[in-house]
């Protein structure tokens, strides 16, 4: 389980501002094991700070971050990278490597610090390219990918880091519909067949409901609300997060809840 209790963070204030800027107070959440937790809520909420605190990129300024009991910020960086890992939202490699040799700078957490890549970590990768529908890429170079092959290596990846935890960081932005559709179902089949613990940041209210059996909402740095999907999304939740009337409605066929915006209400 990943838990947060009175977690805070702020940047430090600057010359023409000495006041910190406190992007999350108070933060107590809880992203059980297993679970697909979406993270929602409007731009500048701390949805990416608080992955980045997560992943022990960042030290909150109070308050304690645990994994499985362990506090993230204590766990040396490599050991931490064994535990979880991390699909950004966009990925610019400096040099134009390979599908496989992304992947398999995935495998470096496992790896001594003189020690290359050997037979076993080909077969993780090779695995990893297969789950995510990717093998057939292995050798083209990252850049010539569309963007829905560069995220599903970037899955990859992350895959083959071998953890426990995955944290997303929008991982369908800038996608068109379709590639939308083959990340998201990609995730959820992750979680439903792995057991990978998903925590996931989205603007999109829509792929939150369809994959996400847990929601934590965030609004100016604090969780407003928490829990099970179907309680949580409501129409009033919606409204105090983005100042917007919608109708939630299940869908026909699926039963899935579904997002219709109405009108702006701020």
């Amino acid at each position: 389980m990943l838990r947060a209790d009175s977690l805070s963070f702020a940047y430090a204030g600057d010359r023409t501002n000495r006041a910190p800027t406190w992007l999350l107070r108070d933060v107590a959440l809880e992203v059980p094991t297993g679970s697909f937790t979406g993270l929602i809520g409007p731009n500048g909420c701390g949805k990416t700070t608080l992955l980045r605190l997560c992943a022990g990129m960042l030290r909150p300024d109070r308050g304690v971050l645990t994994l499985d009991g362990q506090d993230v910020t204590a766990l040396p960086r490599r050991a931490l990278a064994r535990r979880l890992a991390v699909v950004p939202q966009a990925t610019h490699p400096v040099f134009d490597y390979t599908a496989m040799e992304m992947v398999l700078m995935g495998r470096h957490p496992h790896l001594g610090r003189f020690q290359f890549e050997g037979p076993d970590d080909l077969r993780h990768a090779e695995r990893a390219l297969a789950a995510t529908g990717t093998s057939h890429l292995a050798h083209r170079t990252f850049g010539t990918l569309s963007g829905g092959e560069q995220q599903r290596v970037v899955i990859a990846a992350a895959l083959v880091q071998a953890t426990d935890v995955l944290l997303l960081d929008e991982p369908t932005a800038s996608l068109d519909l379709g590639y939308q559709l083959e990340v998201a179902s990609l995730l959820a089949a992750l979680n439903r067949d792995q057991g990978i613990t998903m925590l996931m940041a989205t603007h999109d209210l829509n792929l939150a409901a369809s994959v996400c059996d847990r929601l934590i909402l965030l609004r100016d740095g604090h969780v407003l609300a928490q829990g099970p999907t179907r309680d949580v999304l409501t129409d009033d939740a919606v409204r105090a997060l983005y100042g917007v009337d919608v109708d939630i409605v299940a869908h026909e066929r699926s039963g899935r809840l579904v997002v219709l915006p109405v009108r702006p209400v701020r």
